[in-house]
């Protein structure tokens, strides 16, 4: 009897194979500059998370693997890639799709980064005219990898921690777009440059939009399934949730592409509310004494570090919520982001627009749009 089963698996397999020389090796200088230091930042962020909880708990976290435990993610990596790759009995029949899951949860979290800018050069890998677009698009497609670890894991705890954690992301997406649609309407622009740009002459929307800054902090701790909403891995009641049969390399992509998550949504913050690479009241000193910032040498190095800088501060803050508040109850969480967040930030999206067509400052497309839209009602009514 023909093993279609096989067949398939080797056709996805060696599918894979032809895309490594056709997409990856052409691209050899983005895996290199940007995803190689990524996943270093990533496994040092990992052991900052764990040397600040000590410090928060009272305990000394890494200290055994290298000077002050800085050799710890290494050991950790390598560790993961060496153990046996365990493939419980019940996966089999659902193997390819128990690697995909990984592989897509890893890979999408990592595509990303290729639309974040990190100065005023704005020197994109990828640079696009809704980049805004391609991150909703990408944070949506996350969830696939997450229901497919679940369902092909062939585990009742799998299976519930997937549904939570897709239930829970679903929820929150919806505020954060409309969280960043309402910035993108203000700045009268979706691409990031731009919007950077914007609050370098008016201000960080820190400040002008305060309420939709707390909003969208909160959602991506939900985004992200980190505490205190990281219910779909609570080891009380799922052992780990959708990832609990996974070992070896594989949960090492869902490890680092949670991480990578967290360090994308805090570069979000950083970028949308924090004026990205702008140093504070900077403006201010260059109309002064009439300074051009690209005659200053070295300035392209101070503004990435400013950049990261804030990353860090608000990487920061997301462990020191980890280590400070307790577990979130479920029901509690979902009924936070579809009766109060949701609401919230629809309302606050239309009396953005409602503010702004009333003085006048409604971005010339949008403008144009409602006119249009008006006359035809006009016409046909």
């Amino acid at each position: 009897m023909l093993d279609y089963f096989s067949l398939v698996y080797n056709f996805i397999y060696s599918s894979l194979f032809y895309l490594v020389f056709i997409l990856v090796l052409p691209s050899l200088n983005i895996i290199l500059i940007l995803f190689l230091p990524l996943l270093i930042l990533i496994a040092f962020y990992t052991l900052a998370e764990r040397k600040v909880m000590a410090s928060i708990q009272r305990r000394q976290g890494p200290h055994v693997v290298g000077f002050w435990g800085l050799l710890q993610p290494i050991a950790d990596g390598v560790k993961l890639i060496l153990k046996e790759f365990i493939t419980p009995i019940n996966v089999k029949q659902y193997n390819v799709l128990f690697v995909f899951a990984a592989i897509i949860s890893f890979s999408l979290s990592l595509i990303s980064w290729c639309v974040i800018p990190a100065s005023s050069t704005n020197e994109l890998w990828v640079d696009l005219e809704l980049p805004l677009l391609l991150i909703f698009s990408l944070s949506s497609l996350s969830v696939y990898g997450v229901i497919l670890a679940g369902w092909s894991s062939n585990s009742k705890y799998a299976v519930l921690g997937a549904l939570r954690s897709a239930a829970q992301m679903i929820s929150y997406e919806i505020a954060i777009s409309f969280v960043l649609l309402s910035v993108g309407l203000v700045s009268g622009s979706l691409k990031i440059f731009n919007i950077v740009l914007v609050q370098f002459y008016t201000g960080w929307y820190v400040f002008a939009l305060f309420p939709l800054f707390i909003i969208f902090y909160i959602s991506i701790l939900a985004e992200t399934n980190r505490a205190p909403f990281d219910l779909p891995e609570a080891e009380s009641e799922l052992v780990s949730g959708y990832n609990i049969e996974y070992s070896s390399i594989l949960f090492a992509m869902f490890f680092l592409g949670e991480y990578s998550s967290m360090l994308l949504m805090s570069s979000l913050v950083v970028l949308f509310f924090l004026g990205g690479w702008h140093f504070p009241f900077i403006n201010i000193f260059f109309e002064i004494f009439n300074v051009d910032s690209s005659n200053i040498f070295g300035f392209y190095y101070f503004e990435i570090f400013i950049f990261f800088f804030k990353l860090v501060f608000v990487s920061f803050s997301l462990v020191w919520v980890r280590a400070t508040f307790p577990r979130y109850r479920y029901d509690k969480l979902m009924n936070l982001g579809w009766k109060i967040f949701l609401p919230l930030t629809f309302a606050i999206f239309l009396f953005l627009i409602g503010s702004l067509l009333f003085f006048n400052g409604l971005p010339s497309s949008v403008n144009l749009f409602i006119n249009q839209n008006y006359l035809y009602y006009y016409l046909n009514n």
